[in-house]
């Protein structure tokens, strides 16, 4: 009974979408407070207003099942602002042939006002 049990546990576990997270800060940038994971922007690209690097951000995302696109961007400003970045832009993503995953990159920001 509890090798069923297991092997049940198991067999649900890998139907499960996931998005796992990586955060390395810049040495020598300022330490800010975190910000709310609501006010943090995804953006597409760097942006032009002038901004501090703080650090960055690797994601590795289920393909089978695909983790949805609010995942991978809840999971980007969680990360982001508990660096203190008010944005955060994706630098690199692909899939791994190796391990059958969708991995992201992206710097968390601090865009000056």
């Amino acid at each position: 009974m509890k090798s069923v049990f297991l092997l049940l546990s198991l067999m649900l576990a890998s139907c499960i979408a996931y998005v796992d997270a990586t955060s390395t800060r810049y040495d020598g940038m300022d330490t800010f407070l975190p910000i709310d994971p609501a006010s943090v922007q995804v953006l597409d690209r760097e942006p032009k207003q002038r901004h501090d690097r703080l650090g960055e951000v690797k994601l590795n995302i289920s393909l089978d099942p695909p983790a949805t696109v609010a995942d991978i961007d809840n999971k980007l400003r969680e990360e982001a602002g508990k660096m203190g970045a008010n944005a955060i832009y994706i630098i690199d993503g692909g899939i791994s042939g190796v391990d059958k995953q969708r991995k992201l990159v992206g710097i968390a920001i601090r865009i000056r006002e």
